[in-house]
This record gives C-alpha cells, structure tokens and sequence, in this order.
C-alpha cells in the first residue's frame, strides 16, 4: 500500500487536485471560514493563490484569464456575502462569452435549511447568471461536481459557473478520487447540407456583408476568418468585442464597428447587405432590432450554438459547430471575386471618412484633452506586444469605435453586460497570462473607483501594467444619453480624486498628463518603470454627446 492510499483524502484534497488536473496555475479571492479548508490544501499544491480586495475584482480577474487563454480562471469566495460578491464577475462573464469556474463556502449540508450565520442559498443565487450552478451534497460527487463545472464554462459558447462547497464536504473525507477530462472534445464543421445552401444564399446574392461577434475575436477563429476573406471577397463590419479579427492587410474590406446606437459608417455598410453572415455573435452585443429591425433579408448564422430567435432575428439557414471548421469548409464553397460595388462605394468612404477623422484627431491641442487625440497617441503605440483592457463608459465608446488592432483578443472590452470596474482586474490578469508584453488598461474616473483597491493586489504581484484614468468629474456617458432624453443632466456629479496621491498611497507610481504632447512621453516611461503605474489625465468630453446621436446615412455617402 502506497503512502497516498493510506493517507485518506479530504474533500479539499480532491478540489484542489481536480484545478491541478484541470491546469490550474492561480485561483483568486477572499478567504473566510467556510472555504479556508481549500486555501489551507492551496498552500501544497502547485497553484498560486492570489488574495483579491474583493470578490467581485476576483471574478473578473478570472474571467479575464479564462478570455485570454481559454481555459477556465477560477475564483474562489466564502459563504453568503462572500458569494454573493462574486454575481456581477459572474454575469460579465457568462454574458462576455468568457470560461470561468467560480468556488463558494457554504454551511454544512444539515444546515442549509436553518437560519444560521452566512445561511443563502448561493446555487438558486447563481443560477440564472451562469451556465452551470451546483452544490456538492455528497463526499462521492466532488470529482463529478467540479468535472461538469469546468465542461460547462469551457464547451460550446463559453461562461461561467458556480460550484457550493458545503464546510462538511470539505473538511470530510472524500469519497471519490479527481476525473481526468478528455482533452479532445470539440465539435466538426457544419453539416454540409447546411454549408451548400449558405454558399447558394451568399452567392447568388447582391451585396452579402459579415458580422463578427464575440467569439469571431478567437484567436483560432480569427485565424479562419482570415483564411476566408483571402479566398473570397467580402465586406466585414465587427460587434466591439469582435476587435482585431481582421488583419492589416484586410483593413480594407473592414467597415468599422457597430454596437449599441445605430449610428456608425459601418452600420451604412450593414444596412446595404441583403444577405447578412454572421459570426459568432450574440444578440447581446448589438440588438438584432437596431441593425435588422422591420428588414427581410437572409441571415447565414454560423456558431457554436443554435441561434436565439427573435422578430429581427430569423437566420435562413443556421451553420452549427466549429467556427474555424465550418469556415474552412464554407470558403472552398464561395465563389465572390469582387466587393459588390455598392459595397466598394462604401468602403471607400469609410476609409475616407476615417482617414480625416484621424488627421484631426492629430491636431487637437486643448486641454482638457480630446478623446480622440487620446486615441490618436494610443493608436500609435498599439504595437503587437501591447494588451489593452477598456473599462465601460464614455472612454469604452470612443476605444471600442477608433482604437483599431489587428490581433486577436489584443482589446478586451466588455459588451454584453457593459460592466463598470473591469479594466483594472483585466489587467492583472493580462499580466499574468502575458508577463512579457505591455498591458494598458483605461477607465474613467467614475469606473475606476469600482475596482481601484485591486491596485494593491497588483503592487503585491509585482504586476507590469499601466492604468490610465480619464477624468471628467462625472457619470460622463449617462449624463450625455440623459442630455439627449431630458435636456439635463441628474444623478451623475462626482468628486475628485487625486490620482497620483492614490497610486503612492498603494505604493504604486503615479503620473499626471496636462499637456496632449505629454501623452507619448508618459506612456513611454510609464512601460518603462517596473510594477504598476497609474497615469491620470483630464479629458474634455463636451462632444461625448454626439457618440450617442443618430446619424443619417447622407453624412458619410
């Protein structure tokens, strides 16, 4: 008898092998007495443990691991308030498209229908904001719990779930030993009926256009996108989260991005389509009643998943399976050697219109400084070895529509649930899935302070990263949409913060931008200093509202 059988494992053992065999190489948390049996069994396992400020930034640290590598990250909270912290990490991810495993304490099975000290009911809690949500009331179903967690978060359109670990489960001898998965589980291509009559829709039809959606901005399907646009010609327009897709070289067919309000060059280049492909979308990127509302044309979904009907959204035929695989079966299948000429006509407006934007963008001296000569200095330091993470707010719209990248999964930018406070988490975990690379989150100072005390995690990791604050004094981008409903603004004033001052407090660098030709310089010895840097600068928003008004199709045609 070997050492290990006669040493008998706890229900922690079991939980921490089962992250161990799954590829695990950091949870992130808060501690508190009903999971600190798992921390405990952490400290000898292979995993780096990484205390958060609070669980809602530890949720959406792993999200961000589990969007960068596509494997699930995984937090880790203890019962009651501990897990209900973690909902809003939750949702973000299960609406982003983004893998994670989330771990919560609970009370001892016996005492889960008793008024008792941190008593809830996190699975039912759970439920409707992940994929998968479960409880381990057993010592034998901890392996089979944590296995079909983490199939969940990674199959099919990744996202979250939730696993409750009662205290007696934990710290009681398990009965059961941790499930190795099958590392080649994946769906084939298309069915190729389904991709021959996709094929007749697009190539019989005038002016086809793509979409790309969420899960497009996959390295691997970003790869087959590529594949296919060299083959065959075709316009593309992108949901935000569908950033860098394309690549330089096929810049041109690229229309822009669209999301939230219809009022893009790019959604001209959408509305012109009379066949739609669309890849890898989700209706809660860009509502199908802002880009298809009241048209009849043909929609060729292809996905990962089956399509969610809707009034304005009734694919005429549905490719389901992998994307990369049906892509590369659709294009031997495509026979387009030129761009539509009203599509051409577009296009080429669009890169007119976007080249004198840009020339502009240049220029701008005041200060407060412009967003768009932000994005003008940003775009020149967006080299392949920069991450950047975007918080939700004014300073999201302008990234998401002007800031272009040319690699897969280089911009993360939150969409689906538009949450505010993820850039700073995001970076952490950019910085730790790509320790060599420069990674630059940016917020306002309204979202900044949602996850601003994640700050001191990042001191204590050491993490290289550079958090720009824009700064304004104000809930920007819902005062400039209440300007438009009701000619004022409520509810949206904020105080200062002093932003250097905070970054020495938590023993980080911080710098000050006054002037728009101090933009380079700082961030040049802001990825140059070691640990993380926290740059303010004021920005003058007085055109924000613009972003969110309707503009005719005359402006750019």
């Amino acid at each position: 008898m070997t050492q290990r059988e006669k040493k008998s494992l706890t229900g922690a053992d079991v939980i921490v092998e089962t992250l161990e065999a799954r590829g695990v190489t950091h949870v992130f948390g808060v501690p508190g007495a009903k999971i600190d049996k798992v921390f405990d069994r952490l400290l000898d396992s292979s995993i780096q443990t990484v205390q958060c400020r609070h669980e809602q930034n530890a949720a959406f640290i792993a999200g961000g691991i589990g969007r960068l590598t596509g494997k699930a990250g995984v937090a880790i909270a203890t019962s009651g308030p501990g897990v209900s912290n973690l909902v809003t990490g939750l949702v973000t991810a299960n609406s982003e498209g983004d893998p994670m495993v989330a771990l919560g304490g609970a009370v001892a099975v016996a005492d889960r229908l008793k008024s008792i000290h941190q008593t809830l009911n996190s699975v039912e809690v759970c439920k409707p904001v992940t994929k998968y949500s479960a409880e381990i009331d057993s010592p034998g179903a901890t392996s089979e719990v944590l296995s079909a967690a983490f199939r969940a978060a990674e199959s099919g359109r990744p996202g979250a779930a939730f696993v409750s670990l009662p205290m007696d489960i934990v710290t009681g001898e398990a009965k059961c030993a941790p499930i190795t998965l099958s590392t080649f589980v994946g769906d084939g291509p298309a069915p190729e009926r389904s991709l021959r009559e996709a094929a007749r829709l697009i190539n019989s039809a005038e002016s086809p256009v793509i979409l790309l959606g969420l899960m497009a901005s996959k390295p691997q399907c970003g790869d087959a996108i590529r594949k296919l646009l060299s083959m065959t010609t075709l316009p593309v327009v992108g949901t935000f989260q569908a950033a860098g897709a394309i690549s330089r070289e096929l810049f041109p067919c690229f229309g822009g991005r669209v999301g939230q309000i219809a009022n893009q060059p790019a959604d001209t280049l959408l509305e012109s389509g009379d066949v739609i492909i669309t890849i890898g979308y989700d209706a809660v990127e860009y509502w199908p009643s802002l880009w298809n509302g009241g048209r009849d044309r043909a929609i060729v979904h292809v996905d990962v998943m089956p399509a969610n009907i809707e009034n304005d959204y009734v694919p005429a035929v549905e490719l389901i399976g992998s994307i990369e695989e049906t892509l590369s079966a659709l294009s031997s299948l495509l026979h387009r050697s030129q761009l539509a000429q009203s599509s051409a006509r577009l296009l080429r407006l669009i890169a007119e219109d976007r080249q004198r934007l840009m020339k502009e963008a240049a220029t701008k001296s005041g200060v407060p400084i412009h967003p768009m000569r932000l994005i003008s200095e940003l775009q020149n330091m967006l080299t392949p070895d920069v991450t950047v993470c975007s918080d939700m707010g004014t300073c999201s719209m302008y990234l998401s529509r002007y800031l272009f990248s040319f690699r897969a999964r280089q911009i993360l930018i939150s969409n689906g649930q538009q949450t505010l406070g993820v850039a700073l988490p995001w970076a952490i975990a950019a910085s730790i899935v790509r320790p060599h690379e420069k990674v630059l989150s940016i917020s306002g100072d309204g979202g900044f302070l949602f996850s601003a005390n994640e700050l001191e995690t990042a001191v204590r990791l050491k993490s290289h990263l550079v958090h720009m604050v824009w700064i304004d004094g104000s809930y920007d981008m819902v005062g400039a949409q209440e300007k438009l409903k009701y000619g004022r603004t409520s509810g949206v004033k904020l105080g200062p913060v002093d932003t250097v001052k905070y970054a020495e407090a938590f023993g980080a660098t911080g710098l000050f931008i006054q002037r728009p030709e101090d933009i380079a310089p700082a961030l040049r010895n802001a990825f140059e200093t070691p640990g993380p840097v926290l740059i303010g600068v004021r920005v003058d928003y007085s055109d924000s509202v613009k972003l969110f008004e309707r503009v005719h199709e005359s402006a750019i045609i």
